[in-house]
């Protein structure tokens, strides 16, 4: 077996030479490639025409002011990097919280774009603290899909999300900008290796090990001068306002510490309220640096010495209404990445209509920032203020119960697009009690709500942590199970696996407090998933050995079976396929102990079926191919009979399957027809990937039939379909293939 790399690369390269020479061979490459993972091919060429580029940055400010040093310091970074050393030029920035480094890193790679026609790759960290840190798995997950990789091909595990990334930017000359960096842990995973790139990182921490041991230039970025915070105060404040006399303007330029987020907070309070005087303000500043007996903080305190952010935050604190004072410390119960509409509204217990105009009321002074449609964002220093005056004045109950009232509407948000995602699956919760989905409903619906918990998902992870950290542990198991479609269409293993290791332990709890005993099986069986999504087999061998044990214990049959089940897909996974079949027909014969009116009984039909094409693949796998032919044919059946006029999607999957078993043995005038209905049905269903995977299949049908057009044709309508649903990885493998073809 190859061990080391370059064993396995021979091997690869070998396996590919044999492939191209027999189509029937590539195609059992190609399952090892998909099941594997470890032969991943290019995501996009380098330089291709059809490449992405993407352009990330966020806008820039317009008040912008000076920085001038810090462009010229970071084209002398890029200018002086040897392009022949096999790494990107990287330029840290730091410097306190507020003090501009975003503005003035975005404001750079504004200037310098140009010298990077493969684009701009932009994220925002997090890392104010270790618990908000964005994990670099989730970010190449990001990375990954701009560069054109569908979510569904993106690896599970972190080392092979950065080798994809890195094999994707190789010999771009690419800008990647990582704002807001806790650790150096969190940057390494996202270096390119890729010596044309230049990588701008922000960071309130000295990231020491960034420069001993990849060659990191630093520079700390100081507070502004005088002269320049009062011309960002002017900016700020705009030319409608009457000219206030410079020694005023001075003063609270003076008092803002040469902050550039002091300085807007306070100029935007001057900006929307007419009444409020620079003298006004410069006292009210002045009285908090001179601290206890000159001035209080609105929480009753010093108002936080001389620290000139806090001052400015709580200046404007205090020119708040008491209805938006008390709105701005609802929304500071948690730290969710972004604020929605929804989630101020039931934060603060008041109508969608007035949480929109608090929202823009507290955007106007600067204490929120608008980052998209009815979506905001704090600052991470606007928010900890925020959070320690709900504390001070609200207490644990109040905000116990805001986090309470936003994970029950998420939870009902994603049970609803969960179900349309997957109406068809078996569900545990009350979550669910009661959705009904319509019977006309569009084809495409399913493909719309996926999308939408899709926007979402980096919330409904928060809102999961937030339920956990308020020992909401009946949300947050619900929470996950809602979550299910989400990550089993899509992925996005580090949250899956952070989000369910959660949902184990409240189910736990809540099985021992007279809760749902199902819950602990069945959040065991989708953390399971998790596991194999990203590799760990024996973690989803014991994550599933204790799902068994625990819906045996409790006599929940069909979350046994759904147990059993996933432990023989893990085996498929693992080409035991002798081992695979026996765990499928184990799980059928747990399915036939359920009796009508027993717990899951009516999913019987459904998952009976679904086990039968189970064991179908199993035995293909074998080349049993009479024996499999039986099986999948029985599955069509079963799926045929489902009550609302079948499941139309997974007889579309049992004909794919159907198609494959004929070309393992040998007959593509069986595997065409077979492949033919494949594509009726997923037409219907709208299923554009697996549309994609029928043409390419269905081309090499036409290959062994010596049908060289008509191969092409289809191949042609797969790269389509693979463009259209967002795979250019597919795409790009499928053009290669056209290319061979028409040679």
């Amino acid at each position: 077996m190859p061990v080391s790399e370059d064993e396995q690369a021979a091997a690869a390269l070998r396996l590919m030479e044999v492939a191209r020479r027999s189509p029937e061979f590539a195609r059992e490459v190609a399952e090892w490639v998909r099941d594997a993972g470890w032969l991943a091919p290019r995501a996009v060429p380098a330089v291709a025409p059809e490449a992405s580029r993407p352009q990330m940055l966020p806008p820039v400010t317009a008040a912008f002011t000076d920085r001038e040093d810090v462009i010229a310091w970071i084209t002398e970074v890029l200018d002086g990097a040897d392009p022949s050393g096999g790494a990107p030029a990287i330029a840290v920035l730091t410097g306190a919280g507020g003090i501009g480094k975003t503005a003035a890193v975005v404001r750079c790679a504004y200037a310098l774009r140009e010298r990077f026609p493969d684009g701009v790759l932009f994220v925002d960290l997090a890392g104010a603290s270790v618990g908000t840190a964005l994990p670099p798995s989730d970010v190449l997950a990001r990375f990954l899909e701009r560069l054109g990789v569908s979510p569904d091909r993106v690896p599970g595990d972190e080392a092979r999300q950065r080798d994809l990334f890195r094999d994707c930017m190789a010999d771009r000359r690419m800008m990647v900008v990582l704002d807001n960096a806790n650790t150096e842990a969190q940057v390494v995973p996202l270096l390119p290796a890729s010596a044309g790139s230049l990588v701008l990182v922000t960071s309130r921490y000295r990231l020491g090990r960034l420069v001993s041991e990849h060659g990191a230039r630093p520079f700390v970025l100081g507070p502004l001068s005088t002269v320049d915070s009062v011309r960002l105060l002017r900016r700020v404040v705009g030319s409608r306002r009457a000219d206030a006399p410079d020694a005023a303007v001075q003063a609270v330029a003076e008092a803002a510490g040469g902050v550039p987020l002091a300085l807007c907070t306070t100029g935007a309070g001057l900006a929307v309220r007419e009444h409020l005087t620079w003298e006004r303000v410069a006292r009210q500043l002045s009285e908090r640096i001179q601290g206890p007996g000159q001035g209080q903080g609105p929480s009753g305190g010093s108002g936080g010495g001389s620290d000139p952010v806090r001052q400015a935050h709580d200046a404007s604190y205090g020119e708040l209404t008491a209805e938006c004072a008390a709105f701005y410390r609802a929304l500071a119960v948690w730290a969710w990445p972004t604020v929605t509409v929804m989630c101020a509204a039931l934060a603060a217990d008041v109508d969608e209509g007035r949480a929109r105009e608090l929202l823009e009321q507290l955007a106007r002074v600067h204490l929120l920032e608008e980052v998209g449609e009815e979506r905001y964002r704090f600052h991470d220093l606007v928010r900890a203020h925020a959070h320690e005056l709900a504390v001070a004045e609200d207490g644990h109950g109040r905000m116990s119960a805001a986090v309470r009232r936003v994970a029950v509407a998420h939870l009902r948000f994603a049970a609803e697009l969960d179900c349309r995602v997957m109406p068809l699956r078996w569900r545990l919760g009350p979550a669910y009690g009661g959705l009904v989905l319509p019977v006309d409903r569009d084809p495409a619906d399913g493909k719309h709500a996926l999308a939408e918990l899709r926007r979402e998902r980096e919330n409904l992870a928060a809102v999961v942590r937030a339920a956990d950290q308020y020992g909401f542990d009946d949300l947050v198991w619900q929470l996950c199970e809602a979550m299910w479609g989400l990550h089993l269409l899509l992925g996005f293993h580090a949250q899956w696996i952070d989000t369910h290791l959660l949902g184990v332990e409240a189910a736990r709890r809540r099985a021992e407090e007279f809760g749902d005993r199902r819950a602990v099986g069945r959040m065991l069986v989708q953390l399971a998933f998790a596991y194999m999504g990203v590799g760990r087999a024996d973690d989803a061998a014991e994550a599933l050995a204790q799902a068994v044990a625990a819906d045996e214990a409790c006599g929940h049959r069909r979350g046994q079976a759904s147990a059993v089940e996933a432990l023989g897909l893990l085996r498929l996974k693992q080409w035991r396929y002798v081992d695979a079949q026996r765990c499928f027909e184990e799980a059928r014969e747990i399915l036939g102990r359920i009796r009508e009116g027993d717990d899951g009984w009516r999913d019987v039909p459904r998952a009976t079926a679904l086990l039968e094409h189970h064991i179908g693949r199993a035995q293909t796998k074998q080349r049993d191919f009479t024996a499999a032919l039986a099986r999948l044919n029985d599955a069509l059946v079963c799926f045929r009979r489902l009550p609302g006029g079948g499941d139309a999607y997974n007889e579309g999957r049992v004909y794919m399957s159907l198609g494959e078993m004929h070309l393992d043995a040998g007959d593509p005038d069986l595997a065409r027809v077979c492949l033919d209905k494949a594509v009726k049905a997923m037409e219907a269903a709208g299923a554009g990937l697996q549309l994609a995977d029928v043409f390419e299949s269905r081309a090499r049908c036409h290959r062994l039939a010596a049908r060289q057009a008509e191969a092409v044709a289809d191949l042609r309508t797969a790269a389509a379909y693979y463009e259209e649903n967002g795979d250019r990885v597919g795409a790009e493998r499928i053009r290669a293939g056209i290319a061979e073809l028409e040679d």
